[in-house]
């Protein structure tokens, strides 16, 4: 019996998508609910899985663009896992097959990485980045595996550029041609141009890289926010001492009880909810001649992935805790790892919250998620002197930016707005704390 992979419908508004990368290869057996591919839409990148087990068909290469409800190969049910074994296989002693058919059960799942416990929740939503070879563990596909032990190749000096980091069989032929140039071709078939992968001219001083999908949307999306809003960016500083005090005597308690870490990025969310109570114009958007004014409050947060940022949505966030809003933050950098994320899980946002801090940045001026007429962005705290009560006195500052909408937000509801956060930060004591 042979079972059709069909592209699954992925939102309302995404009528095509592009196969970025097989983890499999054709003819190889795999097991029901195993990954197969990823796919990249202009809006998030999932992987598919397998729908039943069988020997798997494959009819549709890699990088190829196409449409909702195409059909990319097929599954032979029918056929045992031995059709799929390769042949110098069958000469290999008992206990190597043993270990190599428990190895090819995780070939196809994304690179797997090992990280320290303190390291596994991210401080306010930034994807952890493992660089030491020895803290991480890289799963290769068998393609790319046999040609890494033909060439007697440390993996931990080739740059993966598949999802999570994985590398490809391009990655490997592209490491042999820089690392090798008069060495004779890797393999005697050219393969296919890949979206992830990097092309590079012959003079060694130009490389271009096809953009994916979702950079092309990304550039799309602030270009044209750019081009259809009256934005305005107005700034404050924050004395973070109070909020760190709190993190610090609690911390230990808090985890304990919830599970999660207590991050800056929660004491925000609620901040910016209180606020928006306040000023609901921060809290809507426009749409022709109306203003909609939104009775709810759905609050992204940016996260930082390997193709590029995305702004998952906490959905009623007046309406967690704490915990839950942790939570929910580490719950989408998860998903964002394992290419999970939904459509619906960007959708429907009516305010955002971006953190630079975690990249070093002191100041910028974010761009709006339209259709948002508001975007609050982080910062990184810097000890500096500041003036209390007469003294000069060393404090931990963040610089904070609100960029608004001025077709809707007046310049003095913005600063206000601005102000309040300000206030419920410096006294976070205003918003219910929760350990």
């Amino acid at each position: 019996m042979l079972l059709e992979i069909k592209i699954p419908s992925v939102g309302e508004s995404v009528t095509e998508a592009t196969l970025g990368q097989w983890y499999k290869k054709n003819g190889d057996f795999v097991r029901k609910d195993e990954p197969l591919f990823v796919l990249e839409t202009d809006k998030v990148t999932l992987e598919i899985e397998a729908e039943a087990d069988g020997v798997l068909n494959i009819t549709v290469a890699e990088g190829e663009t196409v449409a909702i409800g195409a059909v990319v190969g097929k599954i032979e049910t029918d056929a045992a896992p031995e059709k799929a074994v390769e042949p110098e296989a069958k000469e290999k002693p008992r206990e190597e097959e043993v270990k190599e058919a428990a190895a090819e059960e995780e070939e196809s799942v994304p690179e797997k990485v090992v990280v320290k416990e303190e390291e596994k929740i991210p401080e306010v939503g930034k994807i952890p980045a493992v660089a030491e070879p020895r803290k991480a563990e890289k799963i290769l596909s068998p393609s790319v595996r046999r040609l890494v032990a033909e060439k007697n190749l440390d993996v931990s000096k080739i740059a993966g550029t598949g999802p999570g980091g994985r590398i490809t069989k391009g990655d490997v032929i592209l490491y042999l041609e820089h690392a090798a140039p008069t060495a004779p071709p890797a393999v005697a078939t050219p393969q296919p141009a890949q979206p992830h992968e990097v092309t590079t001219h012959p003079d060694k001083h130009i490389t271009r890289k096809p953009m994916s999908r979702i950079r092309q949307r990304i550039a799309t999306r602030l270009l044209e926010a750019k081009q259809s809003t009256a934005m305005l960016t107005t700034f404050n500083e924050i004395d973070m001492a109070r909020v760190k005090e709190i993190r610090a005597h609690h911390q230990n308690a808090f985890q304990k009880k919830y599970g999660v870490r207590l991050g800056f990025m929660s004491f925000f969310i609620k901040a910016c909810v209180e606020a928006l109570m306040e000023f609901p114009e921060l809290n809507g958007s426009i749409d022709g001649k109306d203003i909609v004014y939104h009775n709810y409050y759905h609050i992204g947060v940016a996260i930082g992935g390997e193709r590029g940022l995305v702004v998952p949505v906490i959905r009623n966030a007046d309406k967690l805790s704490f915990a839950e809003l942790e939570q929910a933050i580490i719950d989408y950098v998860t998903k964002i790892q394992e290419n999970k994320l939904e459509l619906a899980d960007l959708e429907g946002g009516t305010f955002t919250i971006t953190n630079g801090g975690v990249f070093g940045s002191l100041l910028s001026t974010p761009i709006l998620n339209m259709p948002q007429s508001g975007i609050l962005g982080m910062h990184k705290i810097e000890d500096r002197p500041m003036v209390v009560d007469g003294k000069v006195v060393v404090r931990p500052m963040m610089y904070l930016a609100l960029t608004y909408d001025h077709r809707i937000v007046d310049g003095r509801q913005a600063v206000t707005f601005l102000v309040r956060i300000k206030e419920f930060i410096e006294d976070p004591e205003r918003i219910m704390m929760e350990v």
